[in-house]
């Protein structure tokens, strides 16, 4: 018997694609995937007008409840496919779960309501009991279904062994997916890209917040270089790399005699950008003293170097960044709030790179077109295994982490496929498992265990692991098991397996 099948929408295409795939893996079942409610909509009344209503073939639909797109809603989805007489079963996703839309969920005859984050087999237990339940699907076609989807896995992993790159791997950013030097497909970088667009002609005073090596000062040069002020200077100024007893200076400039060593008169930063852009990056580690004189500079719009008396006015947009969560700084009064409000007239959020996964492929691509020599010589490849895990790690220094680790392997690795082996150890770390996964692995029998030889025994499979993921590289793999090279060396002569080297 063939089973129904599953139409998903989720606006998240990491989440989405994973369940996608682990669904059609688990079950041998065929699964839509739509990033809105409107793209399902549409195939579904395509399909409907393909088939009589009587010959309409049931099937289950996962929706997530909130999308970002405007006026979308997986509850409203559910109420239009009712309308327009489809036979289904609905499953509902939220990340934000309050009692009142698991009463709405409930009232629409939802089958079950699922927080964010759930595991996997949770969802597919539930998808084998609404098929059963509520389309009349017999248990035992399950039981086959998932017999040919455990053949075929069998069968491709002679041939594939890492699934992982048939979705996501390395290609060329298009046209579409390179906004003035940066590079993103994702939804999330998409919106940066639209309001950089839609702000860029204005005056209005501009703050950018996201973590460190996200490309804050890009988002800067694209708003001056699209502004009509692009024809003048864009100055940059780093307030958390100048000492806080020359930033005055630096921002203001000084007469002369005005303190020791200022043998001449001196323009500032404002000054230099003039009828153009100043961006103050880090602004969040300015001191005290001087955020009250750049909100002077910001009300009036005049500044005064110092050791004169004099104010010069000043034609300049302001734009400003930090790392930090200025909210919090305000909250412990090392911020003023009067400021922070002053500054954040328009906020663009640029998101970690581990909040859009997606476009890691594409960035790697990008780097290394930037990196790799004309004739291709030194050119890179990553295998299955190694690209999932970039994908997978948590990119805690973001873009410029990313870009430094492919100008390193270029360098190091040029003219070879990349293994996990040849990664840095942190990323080891990661891989395979988390620590959450080594709870629950072994559950003490009746009769009860050896625990030093259990122990003794664990150990040993985890250092030839260690060892055969390294490709014997014992420094490597003493880093990955969080020991110092010598006493893996003298585990390994005890356990009698040194000539693994």
């Amino acid at each position: 018997m063939k089973l129904p099948d599953i139409y998903l929408v989720e606006d998240d295409r990491v989440l989405g694609t994973t369940i996608k795939k682990y669904l059609e893996r688990k079950l041998n079942l065929n699964v839509h995937f739509f990033l809105t409610p409107t793209e399902c909509l549409l195939e579904l009344d395509k399909k409907i007008k393909a088939e009589t209503v009587v010959n309409q073939k049931p099937f289950c639909l996962i929706t997530d409840i909130s999308f970002e797109a405007g006026g979308s809603d997986g509850l409203l989805l559910i109420d239009l496919l009712k309308e327009r007489g489809h036979h289904f079963v609905s499953i509902v996703m939220t990340g934000f779960a309050s009692i009142e839309t698991a009463i709405n969920a409930t009232k629409k005859g939802v089958f079950h309501y699922l927080t964010k984050p759930f595991e996997l087999d949770v969802l597919t237990d539930l998808v084998t009991k609404a098929f059963t339940k509520k389309l009349n699907v017999p248990a035992s076609a399950f039981a086959a279904a998932e017999t040919m989807a455990q053949k075929s896995v069998v069968s491709q992993s002679t041939q594939a062994p890492h699934l992982f790159q048939s979705k996501f791997k390395i290609e060329a950013p298009g046209p579409d997916d390179i906004f003035c030097g940066m590079v993103g497909r994702s939804k999330q970088m998409k919106q940066v890209f639209e309001r950089i667009k839609k702000v860029a002609a204005s005056d209005s005073t501009v703050f950018i917040s996201g973590p460190s090596g996200t490309g804050k000062e890009l988002v800067a040069n694209a708003l001056h270089n699209l502004s009509p002020r692009k024809a003048h200077n864009m100055v940059s100024v780093n307030c958390g790399a100048i000492p806080s007893e020359l930033l005055e200076s630096e921002l203001f400039g000084h007469e002369k005699g005005a303190f020791t060593g200022a043998i001449s008169s001196r323009k500032g930063r404002f000054e230099m950008a003039h009828r153009g852009t100043i961006f103050l990056d880090e602004i969040g580690d300015m001191p005290l003293l001087l955020q009250v004189k750049l909100l002077r500079v910001l009300q009036n719009r005049v500044i005064e170097r110092v050791g004169s008396t004099e104010t010069t006015e000043i034609d300049v947009r302001i734009i400003t960044a930090t790392h930090r969560n200025l909210e919090d700084s305000v909250s412990e009064g090392n911020f003023r709030e009067d400021l922070y409000y002053r500054l954040n007239v328009i906020p663009i959020k640029i998101p970690a790179l581990c909040e859009r996964r997606e476009d890691i492929p594409l960035m790697i691509s990008y780097f290394l077109s930037k990196f790799v020599s004309a004739d291709g010589r030194n050119n890179i490849e990553f295998d299955d295994e190694t690209l999932e895990l970039l994908i997978g790690y948590d990119w805690p220094g973001n873009v410029r982490e990313l870009e430094n680790l492919i100008e390193r392997l270029v360098i190091l690795k040029g003219g070879n496929q990349i293994k996990v082996s040849d990664l840095p150890a942190k990323f080891l770390k990661t891989s395979p498992q988390n620590v959450e996964a080594y709870k629950n692995i072994i559950s003490l029998p009746d009769e009860g265990v050896d625990l030093k030889q259990l122990l003794s025994d664990i150990e040993d499979s985890l250092i030839n692991q260690a060892l055969e993921v390294t490709g014997g590289n014992k420094n490597q793999a003493s880093k990955l098991l969080s020991m110092n090279r010598t006493t893996l060396i003298e585990k390994m002569k005890k356990k009698g397996f040194l000539q693994l080297n």
